[in-house]
């Protein structure tokens, strides 16, 4: 029987090249409860204090959208209100639209994402108008965010596929990217909003759209909904990638597009990388425990199989029981 020491210098003699470490931005408070019934504030301020005790240092807070779409999220000012209760982390909102904008801007929230989609068809459903008129509106939101001491990150929905027009050429999304960053765009997000897309088709947009935006941070928001969300991410971060978006539980879900489900999952994202010498700066074991804080929040199971099995070394029940 191989010594472990030896089996893992055979394995480190294979030429895979991975960073020492990701930066991996919690989305479970937005993009996670986004198509969950309501929560009330106060159970969403547990969660939030759950997450922040894994050691994450981005978390997406809320989303300053319209509350008669999104009813999930109407509170998003009531949360933004605590945020200063946590220190050493760096909070951001998503909108929508310039209005959206300012209402993060005046609730103290000046990290702002901004929703691009590649596909007329899902921008149409998603914010009611094509994606030429979505991407001039880069430039406001653009000096809402540095106007108030911020940033923008432009993320771009249906990169890869739609549920609507179909697949998206790569010409297509990186033309969105190339007008969001001319418009002053601080850093890109490439969207699998129906988790559709394979490892290969990640590596080729990815390439051209860091071609197109030489120098620009480019990170990635995979939907597990066809299994191959962890698959994806490890292809980006073998492509270079540091940022990556996760979901506690692997909860989440566009409610614009039609049989899109669950983000990857936090601890299953964390897992994969910290059992292969990527550090991530959470810590597995209060992962699982927010997990848990989470469940109870929404009220049913969680997608996530790690958080059924537990990491190696706790076993879920052992977990269930601390």
């Amino acid at each position: 029987m191989m010594d472990p020491a030896d089996e893992e210098a055979r394995v480190n003699e294979f030429d895979l090249v991975l960073p020492t470490t990701v930066d991996v931005r919690e989305v479970g408070m937005r993009d996670g409860l986004q198509l969950e019934a309501p929560v009330p504030l106060e159970a969403k301020l547990e969660m939030l204090e759950a997450l922040v005790a894994t050691g994450v240092r981005r978390i997406e807070a809320t989303s300053f959208v319209s509350p008669k779409a999104v009813p999930a999220l109407a509170d998003a000012d009531q949360v933004a209100a605590e945020l200063s209760r946590w220190g050493g982390v760096l909070w951001s909102a998503l909108v929508a639209n310039a209005r959206g904008a300012v209402r993060a801007v005046d609730a103290g929230v000046a990290n702002l994402e901004y929703v691009v989609s590649a596909s007329d068809g899902h921008s149409h459903a998603n914010a009611g108008r094509s994606t030429a008129e979505a991407v001039n509106a880069v430039g406001e939101i653009v000096r809402l965010a540095h106007g108030a001491g911020g940033s923008l990150e432009v993320i771009i929905a249906t990169a890869w596929d739609c549920p609507f027009d179909g697949r998206t050429p790569i010409t297509r999304t990186v033309d969105v990217a190339r007008a969001a960053v001319t418009a002053g765009a601080d850093q890109l997000c490439l969207g699998d909003t129906i988790g559709t897309t394979t490892p290969l088709r990640v590596v080729q947009l990815l390439d051209a759209v860091r071609r197109a935006c030489p120098g620009v941070p480019v990170g990635v928001h995979f939907h597990n909904t066809r299994g191959t969300g962890q698959a994806n991410a490890l292809a980006a971060i073998q492509a270079g990638v540091t940022q990556l978006d996760s979901s506690i539980g692997g909860l989440g879900g566009c409610p614009f597009a039609p049989g899109a489900s669950g983000n990857i999952a936090t601890e299953e994202l964390v897992y994969m990388l910290e059992d292969s010498g990527v550090r991530t700066g959470l810590d597995l074991d209060a992962v699982l425990a927010a997990a848990r804080v989470t469940e109870q929040t929404v009220g049913h199971e969680l997608p996530s199989s790690l958080y059924r099995a537990g990491g190696r070394s706790v076993p879920r029940s052992a977990a269930a029981r601390a």
